[in-house]
C-alpha cells in the first residue's frame, strides 16, 4: 500500500485508463473519445490516477463549479486491487479539490446493487437523496443518487453557500444560447445569438433503426451518448464560439422517449455545472413553434400550429409563445409519421416511411382508393373535433392489401401509397384550417418531420390560400427535430428575463404542451 501513488491524471494516461474502464464497466464503458475529452486540460475537471509500482490500478474524476458544487464523474479500481482502500484515497483526493474550490455539495450516482461502493460513500459522509428507477440498462438496475453536504462539515464551522441554479441573464437582448435536442432519434445541437442562427448540427441514428422498421428507444439513447460530444464540438466550431462564451444553455426535457430525453438532460446539466451557465429546460413541441423566430424574428400570435412527426401529431393554439399555448387536439393512437412507417413496411417499402411513401405515391392516383378519414364524421365533432386517429386508416390499408393478395389480384403500390397519403393529408390540413377559422386566427404554422411530405405542403398551401390564411413553413432542416429550435426558445426566455431552471427538473416523456419551461 505504501508504494501506491495518487497523482493528477494526464492525457497520456488514456490507454491505461481505458483498460480499467472496459474491465470495470463492460458494455456501459465510456467511449474512448469521451474519456479523452474528460482528460483534456480544463479548470472545471479534475482527474486522478492511482499507481502501484508503476502500474495504473485506478482512476477517478470530478467536475466542479467553484463556489457551488461538484459531481463525481467516475471512479474505478482494477479488480485485483480492490479492497485495499484505493477507492477511498481517490475519493479523498477529489473531495479535497472540491473543498479547495469551496464547493458546498458534491453529488454522485451509484448502482443500487453495488453495496460496497455505497458503504464507502456513506463513510465519507454521503447520503442518499434520490433513486432513478431502471437507470442502468440493459440490466434495468436502479441508480442511487447521493450527496455530500460540506456546509455541515466545514472546518471553520461556518455554513458555506448552497447549491443553486446559475442566475438568469437578466433579459439580455441578444443572448448566445446553445440548445440540446434528444427527444427521439436525432441528436440536435443548435447555437443562436438572439434570433440569429449560428449553427444547427443534427446527428441522426435513423440507419440503426431501419432494420426494425421504427425507432428503438434503447438504441436511440445509446446513439445520443455517442453523438453528443462530437455534435457539440462541431456546433461550437461552426458558430466560432466556445462554451465559456455562452450566455445560457437550453435543453428539451419532454415530451419524448424517456431514455433519449435523459441523455440530453444529463448532458445539459453537466455543461451547466461545468460552465456555471444558466440552464433552461423547455418543451419540445413549443420549440417547433419557436423556431419561426429564426426566420422572421418573432412568432406572430395568435397562430395555429400543426406539428406532425413520427412521435407527435398535435394541433396547438398559440396566443403567446412563452405564456399561453393551448392543446386543441392530438392523436388518440398512432402519430401520422408512425402510420407512414407502418404502411411503408406493409407495402414492402423502406424506412423511414414518409419519404418512401412520398416517392411511391408520385406516380399514383390519390383517388384510386377511398380510405377512411379518421375522426371526421359529424358524430366525432363533439369530443374529437381537433383530435386525430390513424390506427384505423393503417388497418384499412392492411385489409385492402390482404384482400387483393388473397384474390391473386395485381394492384398498384403507387395507387395505394397515394390514396393513403391523401387520406392523411386531408385530415391534417382539414382540421388545421378548421381550427384557424373557428378561432379566427389568420395564420397556420407547420412543424415536424412529416412536413417534408410534398403533398402535405402543397395541399396546405392551396387550402390556406383559399381561406385567406397565412401559411408558415420553416426551412425543412428546422422542421425536423433539431437543437436550433430549442436554443431559439431558450433565447426567447432569456430575453424575456425569465428565471433559469433549477438543476432539479427531470426528463418528462409526457410533458404537457402548456408547460413551456420546467423550473
Amino acid at each position: 500500500m505504501n508504494d501506491v501513488i495518487i497523482r493528477v491524471a494526464s492525457e497520456s494516461d488514456l490507454d491505461a485508463i481505458m483498460v480499467i474502464e472496459h474491465a470495470s464497466f463492460g458494455s456501459t464503458a465510456w467511449p474512448r473519445e469521451s474519456m479523452a475529452f474528460e482528460l483534456e486540460p480544463n479548470p472545471a475537471r479534475h482527474y486522478f490516477v492511482a499507481h502501484d509500482a508503476g502500474t495504473m490500478v485506478g482512476y477517478g474524476g470530478i467536475s466542479l463549479v467553484a463556489g457551488h458544487h461538484g459531481d463525481i464523474m467516475t471512479i474505478a479500481i482494477a479488480a485485483e486491487h480492490r479492497g485495499r482502500g484505493l477507492g477511498r484515497r481517490l475519493m479523498n483526493s477529489m473531495l479535497e479539490v472540491a473543498k479547495s474550490q469551496k464547493a458546498a455539495e458534491v453529488f454522485l450516482e451509484v448502482r443500487a446493487d453495488n453495496e460496497v461502493a455505497q458503504s464507502l460513500y456513506r463513510s465519507l459522509g454521503f447520503e442518499q437523496i434520490d433513486l432513478r428507477r431502471g437507470y442502468y440498462q440493459p440490466e434495468n438496475i436502479d441508480a442511487v443518487i447521493m450527496k455530500l453536504d460540506f456546509t455541515n462539515t466545514d472546518s471553520s464551522g461556518t455554513p458555506g453557500p448552497r447549491v443553486a441554479a446559475a442566475p438568469a441573464t437578466g433579459g439580455k437582448s441578444d443572448p448566445l444560447v446553445l440548445g440540446i435536442e434528444s427527444s427521439c432519434d436525432e441528436t440536435g445541437i443548435g447555437i443562436v445569438r438572439g434570433t440569429t442562427l449560428l449553427a444547427n448540427v443534427i446527428a441522426s441514428s435513423m440507419d440503426q433503426h431501419a432494420r426494425f422498421g421504427g425507432v428503438v428507444p434503447e438504441i436511440a439513447a445509446r446513439a445520443h451518448l455517442e453523438a453528443l460530444q462530437p455534435a457539440i464540438r462541431e456546433a461550437l466550431k461552426t458558430a466560432q464560439v466556445s462554451l465559456l462564451d455562452l450566455d445560457a444553455i437550453a435543453v428539451t426535457n419532454g415530451p419524448g422517449l424517456a431514455g433519449a430525453l435523459m441523455v440530453g438532460v444529463g448532458a445539459a446539466k453537466a455543461l451547466a455545472v461545468a460552465t456555471g451557465k444558466p440552464l433552461y429546460a423547455v418543451n419540445h413541441l413549443v420549440g417547433h413553434v419557436g423556431v419561426d423566430v429564426l426566420e422572421r424574428g418573432e412568432v406572430q400570435t395568435p397562430t395555429i400550429a400543426l406539428l406532425v412527426s413520427g412521435g407527435h401529431t398535435s394541433l396547438l393554439l398559440v396566443r403567446d409563445l412563452l405564456d399561453d399555448v393551448e392543446l386543441l387536439g392530438e392523436t388518440i393512437d398512432d402519430a401520422a409519421g408512425e402510420a407512414f412507417d407502418k404502411v411503408a413496411r406493409l407495402l414492402g417499402l423502406g424506412y423511414p416511411g414518409g419519404p418512401q411513401i412520398d416517392k411511391a405515391a408520385a406516380d399514383g392516383n390519390p383517388a384510386a382508393i377511398r380510405f377512411p378519414r379518421g375522426l371526421t364524421l359529424p358524430k366525432d365533432m363533439d369530443k374529437h373535433r381537433y383530435d386525430f386517429s390513424f390506427s384505423g386508416l393503417k388497418t384499412a390499408v392492411a385489409r385492402w392489401v390482404e384482400v387483393a393478395e388473397s384474390k391473386g389480384e395485381d394492384f398498384s403500390v403507387a395507387d395505394v401509397a397515394a390514396s393513403f397519403r391523401e387520406a392523411v393529408v386531408e385530415v391534417l390540413v382539414g382540421k388545421a384550417v378548421a381550427a384557424c377559422q373557428a378561432h379566427n386566427v389568420p395564420r397556420l404554422l407547420l412543424g415536424g418531420g412529416v412536413v417534408a411530405n410534398r403533398r402535405l405542403r402543397d395541399v396546405a398551401a392551396a387550402r390556406c390560400a383559399e381561406s385567406d390564411i397565412e401559411l408558415r413553413i420553416p426551412a425543412l432542416d428546422l422542421c425536423t427535430d433539431n437543437g436550433a429550435m430549442i436554443a431559439a426558445l431558450g433565447a426567447q426566455l432569456v430575453m424575456a428575463g425569465r428565471e433559469a431552471s433549477s438543476l432539479n427538473f427531470a426528463a418528462d416523456s409526457t410533458l404537457p404542451v402548456t408547460q413551456v419551461q420546467s423550473i
